[in-house]
């Protein structure tokens, strides 16, 4: 079961910038972008975050039109969005190859087993 949803503007590079200038929002991504999919306590184990404060970032890149989510039980599921411009998935993998050190760890703390 997806999301509703919701028409939002074209991403424009200013914002899309401005989304990954916060540290739990550029890990929240490039996690999301080397796993394909990854659910909220998943995202709280990985950056040893709150579940509020994952939420609240994740809900900011989904209203600009970067992820969609989807609910499954009591988790929520979030993936890149499909009308994501190829620049910024450009922008995503360059950035997660260029800078594997960066998530080192926090890629060993992902378990997938929400």
């Amino acid at each position: 079961m997806n999301s509703k949803t919701v028409s939002t503007p074209p991403l424009s590079p200013v914002d899309f910038f401005k989304a990954l200038a916060d540290d739990t929002r550029l890990l929240s991504m490039l996690l999301i972008t080397e796993r394909g999919e990854l659910c909220v306590c998943d995202l709280m184990e990985a950056l040893n975050e709150s579940q509020p404060k994952i939420s609240r970032h994740l809900a900011q890149l989904r209203k600009r039109g970067i992820l969609q989510d989807r609910r499954q039980g009591q988790w929520v599921y979030y993936q890149l969005h499909p009308a994501l411009p190829e620049w910024a998935h450009d922008i995503l993998k360059v950035t997660l190859s260029n800078n594997a050190n960066y998530l080192k760890s926090r890629l060993e703390e992902l378990s997938s087993q929400c």
